[in-house]
Order: structure tokens, then sequence, then C-alpha cells
């Protein structure tokens, strides 16, 4: 399955159990790790794993099996590794607090690296 595709079957994933403020962030110009992120988040804990577990649920269904699974357990932060997609679901205050969004989005790629880092 192409990269597009399968963020669109996460995408469409999420939706499905009503996760809010789905992110789609194509990062191929900024890492190799993967091609797009995707970061939603549920109403809280328990909708978050629900969602998450949704999107595994139909990758599997599609014949794209997740590479890892992390965080599950808590579901404060749901990593969902799909290769070429990465989705991140969070409860809300745990996506205020780590903002992944400023983390990667283009802005950043031109951040100058703070002094510690530097060393």
């Amino acid at each position: 399955m192409q990269s597009n595709e399968l963020k669109d079957l996460a995408i469409q994933a999420l939706k499905d159990l009503k996760a809010n403020d789905i992110q789609v962030m194509d990062v191929r110009k900024l890492t190799s790790i993967t091609d797009y992120m995707i970061i939603a988040s549920g109403r809280a804990d328990r909708h978050a794993k629900a969602i998450a577990e949704n999107v595994v649920m139909e990758a599997k269904h599609a014949g794209e099996a997740p590479l890892g699974v992390e965080g599950l357990q808590e579901g404060r932060w749901v990593l969902v590794d799909l290769g070429d997609v990465v989705v991140h679901v969070m409860a809300p205050e745990t996506r205020e607090f780590y903002k992944l969004e400023n983390l990667w989005s283009e802005d950043n790629k031109h951040r100058k690296p703070l002094p510690e880092e530097s060393v």
C-alpha cells in the first residue's frame, strides 16, 4: 500500500471513532523515518486507547500490520507505527503538554540548537 493510501486509511480510522483535532504533517523533508505524522486526540485516556485500537484493526484488515504499538495500556499517548505513517493518539492534556505539532512543523527545521546541544 502506498504511503498516501495508508495515511488516508489511518485518517478514516481516526474519524470513525470521533478523534478530535486530527493533524496530518508531511515530514518527508524533515526526516527519513516516516513520510507522514498524524496526531489526534481522544476525549480521555480510554477514548484515545479505543481510537488507537481502531487504527491498528483497520490497518490489519487492509493487510498492513503495524510495525509497533506503544502506550496502549495507559492510553495517555498511543503511538501506532505503520512504517510510512506514524499515528499519535493522545489524551488532551498530554497533547497540550508535548505539542508535537510544534516539534514536527517545518518552521522548526531552522531552529538553532540550544547551547547545551551544540557541545
